[in-house]
């Protein structure tokens, strides 16, 4: 799975209003792109090459088994889609994102220096393994994995901070959505800038060179970041927090269980603070589906959460308004639909964990002097995505207009998305059988115990580029499907929940990974002993039955903007 970053909180926020007046205009503006796009350059690089790498420094350095070390790394890269989300929620309601920004960045400068000097000081590292290679290897002591983890550690936690927020700050130094939408163009070119960068000479210096040196180097972009957000402080926009709108789906349940026993022959329902009300069946009254949470805005006979005197409310926890109902409704009525997705992501987490491996075990030589690092090769779905993204633009997406009549909705670019997915998977199983054949040939079933296989790792090109087309259809898909369906007031969660989806796909996949493990025999330590192919078999499966799974949601789904039927 290509690790997206996409923003939960890209909504510009309002200027702060006495700044308005006064007319001031030295703040904002395109004077802070460069500060901005530099330090989110420098920390890309850093976090997502050390990420796509530290499966390979698990095995390589700490003798980490190989299945347990991608297990660890497909959590990591799940903490680091999660974390971001609740960094984007502190700042949204408690600090603002310039203050969580500042701690995140210097919370990964310290993530890296732990990285470095476990890299540089011998003591922080089990001894080489002895020679010959059938002597066991010693793994890390507690104190040394202690030390390795606690920089695992602190780097999801300043990704957290830094992720969202960085783009959240941009859009909101720009007053008008040209503006906005131009940043955003810049944003995803300085993104995928650094996440090729980091996928190549990042992993490149790390794994070829010397893991001390690329840890460095990661350090010296995190501190150069870091200081050049610090250098454009003055010129920066940031306004205040405003309260946390995820209390307000609190409030809707805590006001609907408390009118819980209520009679609702006769109900009158909250419309609004300026004192409106609505009967049952009246203009303004809230929607029959979901009918439980329809008692959080009704007000009942004897009800004393309206002052009579204006008709305002005298508890947000007992009374919401209608638009807060449907609000939270609006929510519930999107999570089938989402829900179809954690196991499209559970697979592609599979993959990309697993395919490392397949990379180690295969001939990774390019013209006989460049040795192509195992860590680099799941690049190949990012730039399947950046690839195909203009083509399906200008190209597919246009050419089904002139059939169709009409663009492919949001949910019609997902449902094609599950579909490449399925065929990935079966790439993905059909070039791990001819691999195993050739192995097998070589030594025999039983004694395939050598780790290069002479089948060049080009051969995994074709299935991280079939999900990387997949990808380019059911994320941003996904993404404009939520950011549309959802109402205003929750645009930030919305488009939060895409990134979710693929922290819960690398969470669920440790754990997918690990059942395979205890009830099957095909993933041994060694995996040219074992049957990965099956393991992408059943993923193929499993999605199969997930698409089924899709397509009834999404046949069921009632839309609540018109317009997402038709957006692209």
């Amino acid at each position: 799975m290509a690790e997206t970053e996409s923003s939960p909180r890209t909504q510009p926020k309002p200027l702060d209003q006495e700044a308005q007046l006064k007319g001031d205009t030295k703040q904002g503006g395109w004077i802070t792109l460069p500060f901005i796009a530099g330090s989110m350059l420098g920390l890309g690089l850093a976090i997502n090459g050390t990420s796509s790498n530290l499966q390979i420094y698990l095995i390589k350095e700490y003798s980490v088994e190989s299945i347990d070390a991608a297990q660890i790394a497909n959590i990591v890269r799940g903490s680091l889609n999660f974390l971001p989300l609740a960094g984007a929620i502190l700042s949204d309601s408690y600090f603002g994102y310039f203050p969580v920004i500042l701690a995140g960045g210097a919370i990964n400068v310290l993530a890296f220096v732990l990285f470095t000097l476990s890299a540089a000081l011998p003591s922080l590292q089990p001894p080489p393994c002895p020679t010959p290679s059938t002597a066991p290897c010693k793994h890390g002591t507690p104190g040394q994995l202690t030390v390795l983890y606690a920089a695992v550690f602190l780097l999801a936690i300043g990704t957290g901070g830094t992720r969202f927020n960085v783009a959240t700050m941009g859009a909101d130094q720009f007053s008008n959505s040209r503006d906005q939408d131009t940043f955003f163009n810049w944003y995803f070119v300085f993104l995928y800038t650094s996440f090729l960068i980091g996928d190549t000479a990042i992993v490149y210096l790390q794994d070829g060179v010397s893991w001390a040196l690329g840890f460095g180097v990661c350090l010296a972009a995190t501190g150069f970041s870091l200081a050049l957000l610090l250098a454009g402080a003055r010129y920066y926009r940031k306004p205040a927090p405003k309260g946390s709108p995820y209390a307000e789906l609190a409030r809707v349940v805590v006001a609907a269980v408390r009118n819980g026993r209520a009679n609702v022959g006769g109900a009158r329902y909250y419309v609004g603070d300026d004192g409106s009300i609505a009967d049952s069946a009246g203009e303004g009254a809230p929607s029959k589906r979901l009918r439980f949470l329809n008692r959080a805005a009704m007000i009942t006979e004897g009800d004393n959460s309206v002052e009579t005197s204006d008709g305002r409310r005298t508890s947000n926890w007992r009374l919401c308004t209608v638009q807060q109902v449907e609000d939270l409704k609006s929510l519930l009525g999107v999570l089938p639909v989402w829900s179809a997705g954690i196991t499209l992501s559970v697979s592609i987490g599979v993959m990309i964990g697993m395919i490392v491996l397949q990379a180690l075990a295969m001939d990774r030589s390019i013209g006989g002097h460049f040795k192509i690092p195992a860590g680099s090769i799941t690049v190949c779905t990012l730039v399947a995505f950046i690839a195909v993204t203009p083509v399906l633009d200008r190209v597919v997406f246009p050419l089904w207009r002139r059939i169709a009549g009409t663009p492919p909705s949001a949910l019609q670019r997902v449902g094609l998305g599950h579909v490449v997915n399925i065929a990935g998977m079966v790439v993905a199983a059909l070039v791990e059988r001819r691999r195993l054949s050739i192995v097998h040939e070589l030594h025999g079933a039983e004694e395939a115990t050598g780790w290069v296989t002479p089948m060049s790792v080009l051969w995994l090109v074709l299935p991280l580029a079939v999900v990387g087309i997949g990808e380019a259809l059911h994320f941003p898909g996904n993404m404009a499907f939520y950011y549309l369906e959802f109402p205003k007031s929750l645009r930030s969660l919305a488009t939060a929940m895409a990134p979710l989806l693929i922290a819960m796909g690398f969470y669920l996949g440790t754990v997918y990974v690990d059942v395979v493990r205890r009830v099957t025999p095909w993933l041994p330590g060694n995996i040219n002993q074992g049957r990965l192919d099956n393991v992408y078999w059943t993923l193929a499966v499993v999605v199969t039955i997930n698409f089924g799974y899709f397509l009834v949601c999404a046949s069921r789904y009632k839309y609540q903007n018109h317009s997402s039927r038709i957006t692209m």
